[in-house]
C-alpha cells in the first residue's frame, strides 16, 4: 500500500513557485475544487483531497501531492527543482559554447552527461538565451566517463 502526501495549497503551489491563490484556481479549471474552495465530488473519489470536516462552513482540505503535481504538470507547470535544473545545464553549456582558455571540455562532450528527459526544455532555453549550441539526441550516453570526471581528472594533472 502507498502512503500519499498530503499538502494545503500553499505546499502544493510552492513545488511550482507559484501561489496558493493560482494553485487552487487551476485546480479549480480542473474540475477538482469548488467555488468556496472545498473539494469537488470528483476529487475526492479519485483520492486526489482529503477533507477533514466535511461540513464545516470554512473547509478544510489537504491535497494529494502527487496526484495533484501530475495534473499540474499536466496543465504546463514545472516543479522549481526541475526548472532550477533545466537553468543551470543552460548557464553551463551556454558558456562551454563561448569557451575559455582555462577549460578543456567542450559543449558537446558535456551535453552527452545531459538526461534525456531534459533535452527539449534545455534546448529551448538555449534558444530563448540567444545560444546557437543544441543538444542533439546522439548526444546522450555513449562514453565511458563522463566529461566532468574527465575535466576534474584532467585538471588535477595540471
Amino acid at each position: 500500500m502507498t502512503t500519499s502526501l498530503w499538502l494545503s495549497l500553499t505546499d502544493l503551489g510552492r513545488i511550482f513557485g507559484i501561489s496558493a491563490v493560482h494553485c487552487g484556481r487551476l485546480l479549480s479549471d480542473a474540475g477538482l475544487r469548488q467555488q468556496n474552495g472545498a473539494p469537488t465530488s470528483t476529487a475526492l473519489q479519485q483520492g486526489l483531497a482529503y477533507q477533514h470536516h466535511p461540513h464545516a462552513t470554512c473547509p478544510n482540505a489537504v491535497w494529494n501531492g502527487e496526484g495533484c503535481a501530475t495534473l499540474l504538470q499536466e496543465q504546463g507547470l514545472r516543479p522549481m527543482a526541475e526548472r532550477n535544473l533545466i537553468d543551470q545545464w543552460a548557464d553551463l553549456l551556454s558558456a562551454l559554447e563561448q569557451g575559455s582558455p582555462s577549460i578543456n571540455t567542450s559543449a558537446e562532450e558535456m551535453a552527452s552527461d545531459l538526461p534525456a528527459n531534459l533535452v527539449t526544455q534545455v534546448n529551448q532555453e538555449l534558444r530563448q538565451r540567444g545560444c546557437n549550441f543544441q543538444v542533439g539526441p546522439q548526444a546522450q550516453p555513449k562514453r565511458r566517463a563522463s566529461a566532468c570526471r574527465r575535466a576534474r581528472s584532467s585538471s588535477s594533472r595540471n
